[in-house]
């Protein structure tokens, strides 16, 4: 029998998180634009790391995304909706540069819809 301890997939990407965020800083002209993806939510925010504050934040639990519909594509609708709602913020904000922070979860599904939409709707990521 094994000694090895099997890490659980949230303990692996909360080190991939720290890994990551040493490489990846935000600053006032050009901020971090963090993904939370809970189960059921997605939450998204720009923040200044020179300044340790949230520039912008949007999350699927606003009202926006309500009437969404169900069905089996329900979470891209939803990621690309927040993906354009994010970055008319950031535009408000005169931000047209970012970098994204996928925070250890993989570029795929709704984390990769919402970058896609950020940057279809002409902020650069």
């Amino acid at each position: 029998m094994s000694n090895h301890r099997h890490f659980s997939s949230n303990e692996r990407r909360e080190w991939r998180k720290i890994r990551v965020f040493d490489k990846i800083r935000g600053t006032a002209e050009r901020p971090r634009l963090a993904v939370y993806r809970s189960e059921k939510y997605l939450y998204v925010q720009a923040i200044d790391d020179s300044e340790g504050k949230t520039i912008v934040s949007a999350s699927s639990l606003e009202k926006e995304f309500k009437n969404v519909k169900t069905g089996a594509k329900k979470n891209l609708k939803i990621a690309e909706k927040l993906g354009e709602l994010v970055s008319e913020r950031l535009k408000s904000k005169g931000i047209e540069t970012v970098v994204f922070d996928r925070s250890g979860y993989r570029y795929h599904g709704r984390v990769k819809t919402l970058a896609e939409a950020v940057r279809k709707s002409g902020v650069k990521c």
